[in-house]
């Protein structure tokens, strides 16, 4: 009776105690109205917009939509949030009441048949480790941080997923270009080396034009294999990412050519809307979150753990003769006092302090890393266009060279050198326009990335877009089938 009224009177004020350790808060740091190249306006929520749309490249889109099913980084990351969400459980279980039950009998039975007796009893146990100092607590709080941090996670693969596809399809469409360029400019030197030979037979030119024109034929040859090498090797990445057969998705490129050219606008926003944009940045915040949780946790070890536990035990006992119950029970608290333990659990605090410290250092150093990320791929796309202008213009006024070169040489105004070097020029100039389409594309890809476009973009949004994913699942459907 002593124990239950002891019990009564201590417990409210067991369950109305604080959890120690401090409460997490979210960080700041100052940041600068607006990125060195950008505007002042906000770019809004950037995670919904699909960005890669703006390319205009049917394949491309088709590619994103079924990547973002298939692709096993996302599944993975999508499995750490379930073992997340688990660890929540795990950590809130600590602090709740614990029961057992036990069932044990006896038969007996003596020299004569009168001793004979039978015993059944049940032990009903329950016990119960108060969350006095908020250990338990702190533990949720910090396994929900966690998982929110899984949350995050998920985001990044999807990006990381779009940013690796969409790279490589510009880059297996540069190749593809470059390849177009050298067979064009293969066919004209071919041309040119026909015309010598004729020339030679005519009188016209000597045995050296015609080696330098076969020889420059001979180094438009020996260029091709490493661009259709390198095309295929992007094209295999794609059908990694997308778990597709390698000639499945090269038969789909060979289809069409023609390098993708980002069409949408420029448009970083500011620097504050990467606080709520980017993934890493909350994610960051939430490992710090989870990190000052952990303070209050190992303080709340350094005080005496306190239980409450209780046990019921009726016993039914039968013998010849006569028959009836006894019930015994106990009930009370019990304190587990951390002492001799050599400063282990101070040192605990301490190291979770640090980490917090830590976490704090790396939020920060992620907040300044973004900045830095986005007006670098500002500053590349910006100064992109003015290359690619001036590389167009370039193979315009070469291409134009190279026509009054042929007709001059033909009339037998110049020399075959004049011609084969105007090929030069144009192969090279063609070669740098090619490289500047394909560096502005991956830098608007940049720029995207580091504002954190498109992880949340809806997959179906129109009814082109939704002819698109059923192209996609068709495709893959077949690959699968094959």
């Amino acid at each position: 009776m002593h124990s239950f009224r002891l019990a009564a009177a201590v417990l409210p004020l067991l369950l109305s105690s604080c959890m120690l350790g401090p409460d997490h808060a979210p960080p700041e740091t100052p940041l600068p109205e607006k990125f060195s190249e950008g505007a002042k306006q906000s770019a809004g929520d950037v995670a919904v917009s699909a960005w890669w749309d703006s390319f205009s490249d049917r394949t491309l889109s088709q590619y994103v939509a079924s990547g973002l099913d298939e692709n096993l980084s996302v599944q993975q990351a999508l499995e750490r949030v379930n073992a997340a969400a688990a660890d929540v459980t795990i950590a809130g279980a600590g602090g709740l009441p614990k029961a057992s039950h036990t069932t044990s009998g006896e038969i007996g039975k003596g020299g004569d048949v009168t001793s004979t007796q039978n015993i059944s009893s049940v032990q009903l146990s329950l016990t119960w480790l108060l969350d006095v100092f908020g250990q338990y607590r702190r533990s949720t709080e910090s396994a929900l941080a966690s998982l929110d941090s899984a949350h995050a996670a998920v985001d990044a693969a999807k990006l990381a997923l779009i940013k690796d596809l969409v790279s490589s399809y510009i880059d297996a469409r540069y190749y593809q270009q470059r390849v177009s360029i050298s067979r064009a400019n293969l066919k004209s030197r071919q041309e040119t080396y026909d015309f010598t030979n004729f020339q030679v037979e005519a009188g016209a030119a000597s045995r050296l034009d015609v080696l330098q024109a076969e020889g420059l034929v001979r180094s438009t040859i020996a260029e091709i294999p490493r661009l259709e090498l390198n095309f295929r090797v992007s094209a295999h990445h794609i059908a990694a990412l997308l778990a597709l057969p390698s000639e499945t998705v090269i038969k789909q490129l060979q289809k069409s050519e023609g390098q993708p050219v980002y069409r949408g606008k420029i448009n970083a926003g500011i620097p504050a809307d990467l606080i709520r944009n980017r993934f890493d940045i909350r994610q960051a915040e939430r490992d710090l979150a989870a990190a000052t949780a952990q303070i209050g946790v190992a303080e709340a070890q350094l005080y005496p753990a306190i239980t409450l536990s209780g046990s019921i035990t009726p016993s039914y006992i039968k013998q010849r003769g006569r028959h009836g119950g006894i019930l015994k029970w106990s009930f009370g608290p019990s304190l587990d006092l951390p002492i001799l333990d050599g400063g282990r659990l101070r040192a605990n605090v301490e190291t979770s302090k640090s980490d917090a410290a830590a976490a704090y250092i790396s939020w920060k150093l992620t907040v300044l890393t973004a900045v830095q990320e986005v007006e670098d791929a500002l500053t590349a796309v910006r100064r992109d266009v003015h290359t690619e202008n001036s590389r167009r213009r370039q193979v315009e006024t070469i291409e134009e060279a190279l026509k009054l070169s042929t007709a001059s040489y033909t009339d037998g105004a110049s020399s075959l050198l004049d011609v084969l070097e105007a090929q030069r020029q144009v192969s090279s100039a063609q070669a740098s326009l090619a490289a500047a389409i394909q560096q502005l594309a991956k830098d608007h890809v940049r720029l995207n990335v580091a504002i954190r476009g498109g992880f949340a973009a809806p997959k179906v949004a129109s009814p082109r877009e939704a002819s698109t994913v059923a192209a996609a699942n068709a495709n893959i459907q077949s690959a699968h089938s094959q």
